[in-house]
C-alpha cells in the first residue's frame, strides 16, 4: 500500500487570531490537497511571534510530509515570516534580481514607482526556490528539507490561489507520489440533508462497498454530494464514479440541478434561459433585490435579466405593480393572493417571459399567530400560467432572504425543464 503523503497548513497572523477576518485559506488550501491525494492532518493559526513560528515548523516538520505557511511576507515590520525561514533553514538573505524585476513592473504597470522598502520585497532566503507570484509583490518561497516540502506564500487570498494552481500543487505532484484521485460533485437542491440520507441510503452503501467515499456538503437550500475514490488505475476509478454518479439520478432527479463544486442554480438557471431563448423580471419584497442580485451575478445576465422591482411598501405594490389595495386590506402584503399579482405584474410591466415574486416576514420581528416570523410567499407566471407556494422558513433574517431567493430559483428551473416553449 503506498505511504499516505500528509500536510499541516499553517496560518500566521494576529488577524485570525483576534477574529477580524476568517481563515478561508486554510481551508481552500485544505480541499485543493484533497483533490490531489494529500491528506490535510493538521491546520494550526499562530500569531505574528518569531519564536512561535520557528517552534511550529519544527513540529510540522516531525510530524508531516508537507508544510504550506501563509501570512507574514508583507514590508512591513509586523511581516516576519521571511526572516524566521531564514533562521530555520540557516540561510543568508539575498537580493533576487528576478524578484526585484517583477516588483518594479508590477508598480510600474500600476502608474507607481517602486519605494525602498518595496524592494525589500526581493530579500529572500538563499536556500529557497523562488516561485513565482504573478499576482502581487510578495515572493513565494520553497524549501526541501530531508524530502520534506516546506512553502510558504502570502496571504492574501487571491494570490495564494493563483500561486498554488499555478506552482504550488504541480510541483507537490511530481514531488511525491500520490494515487489517482477522482471526484464527483452531484449539486441537489430543495430536500434536507437527512431527508436526502434516507432516500439514498442503500446507494450510499453501495459506494462504501466499491471503496467510493461520500461527502455531503450542505449549504442553505441545497446539498453538494461529493463522491470520491482513489486507485492505481484510472479508468477503474472514471467508470466507477460515473456509474455510480448516475445512478443517483435515477432516485433524486428533480432534485439535482447540475455537477461540480462551483455551479450555482442561478447559473443554472441562467443556461436555460438562454437556450430557450426567453427573459425574465423579479417583483420582490422582503428579498430587497437579492433575487435579482444573483442572477445579474452571472456574467451575460443581459441576455436574459430584463430589471426588478423592489416593491417593499404597499404603496409601491399598488402603484407600481397595480396590487389591488382591496387584496393587500383583506389579505395582507404576505398572501398567495398578492404574490400571484405581483408575479403577474411585473411579466406584463416588463414584457417578458417569466414573471417572479415573493413577499414574506423575514424577521426577526413583525409575525403573527397567523403568520410567524419566516412565512414567505413565492410565486412564478409565464404567459399559460401562474402558481405559487408557501414557505416556512426560519427565524434568522439573513438566512430567510438567502432561502427565498435559492426557492424560487428553483422554482424556476423546475418549470422551465419541464415546459416547451
Amino acid at each position: 500500500m503506498e505511504k499516505q503523503v500528509t500536510a499541516e497548513i499553517i496560518s500566521i497572523g494576529d488577524e485570525i487570531l483576534i477574529g477580524q477576518i476568517l481563515n478561508t485559506n486554510a481551508q481552500w488550501m485544505g480541499n485543493a490537497l484533497h483533490k490531489i491525494g494529500i491528506s490535510t492532518s493538521f491546520i494550526t493559526t499562530i500569531g505574528d511571534d518569531a519564536q512561535t513560528i520557528f517552534d511550529t515548523l519544527k513540529i510540522a516538520e516531525n510530524r508531516v510530509d508537507i508544510i504550506l505557511i501563509t501570512g507574514g511576507l508583507g514590508p512591513t515590520k509586523d511581516d516576519i515570516t521571511k526572516k524566521v525561514l531564514a533562521k530555520y533553514f540557516d540561510s543568508e538573505m539575498i537580493m533576487n534580481q528576478e524578484v526585484l524585476e517583477h516588483v518594479t513592473k508590477l508598480f510600474e504597470s500600476r502608474g507607481r514607482e517602486i519605494s525602498e522598502i518595496n524592494k525589500l520585497q526581493a530579500l529572500v532566503p538563499e536556500k529557497c526556490e523562488v516561485l513565482k507570484n504573478s499576482l502581487g509583490t510578495a515572493p513565494c518561497m520553497c524549501f526541501v528539507k530531508d524530502n520534506k516540502v516546506f512553502v510558504s506564500m502570502p496571504g492574501v487570498p487571491f494570490e495564494m490561489k493563483n500561486i498554488m494552481q499555478e506552482e504550488v500543487l504541480p510541483k507537490l505532484t511530481n514531488f511525491f507520489q500520490t494515487p489517482y484521485i477522482q471526484h464527483r460533485v452531484i449539486q441537489t437542491i430543495g430536500m434536507g440533508e437527512s431527508t436526502l440520507a434516507e432516500i439514498i441510503a442503500d446507494w450510499e452503501n453501495e459506494l462504501y462497498q466499491n471503496d467510493v467515499s461520500l461527502a455531503y456538503l450542505p449549504s442553505p437550500g441545497m446539498v453538494k454530494l461529493r463522491l470520491s475514490m482513489k486507485h492505481p488505475d484510472e479508468n477503474h476509478v472514471d467508470s466507477t464514479l460515473k456509474r455510480l454518479g448516475d445512478q443517483l439520478y435515477d432516485l433524486v432527479p428533480e432534485y439535482i440541478f447540475g455537477e461540480g463544486d462551483d455551479i450555482s442554480i442561478e447559473q443554472i438557471v441562467g443556461e436555460i434561459l438562454t437556450e430557450k431563448g426567453i427573459n425574465i423580471a423579479t417583483a420582490e419584497s422582503c428579498t430587497g433585490g437579492y433575487i435579482a442580485h444573483l442572477l445579474t451575478s452571472i456574467s451575460g445576465s443581459s441576455t436574459y435579466f430584463k430589471g426588478s422591482m423592489i416593491a417593499y411598501s404597499n404603496e409601491i405594490k399598488i402603484k407600481e405593480l397595480n396590487v389591488s389595495a382591496d387584496t393587500l386590506k383583506r389579505e395582507g402584503a404576505v398572501s398567495q393572493e398578492v404574490v400571484i399579482q405581483m408575479a403577474e405584474n411585473i411579466r406584463k410591466k416588463y414584457n417578458t417571459s417569466i414573471g417572479v415574486s415573493c413577499s414574506g416576514i423575514a424577521g426577526p420581528n413583525g409575525g403573527t399567530l397567523e403568520k410567524p416570523v419566516g412565512t414567505v410567499w413565492i410565486a412564478y407566471s409565464d404567459e399559460d400560467k401562474t402558481i405559487s407556494t408557501r414557505l416556512q422558513l426560519t427565524k434568522k433574517r439573513d438566512l430567510n432572504i438567502r432561502l427565498t431567493a435559492i426557492a424560487i430559483l428553483n422554482l424556476v428551473r423546475k418549470e422551465l425543464t419541464l415546459v416547451n416553449y
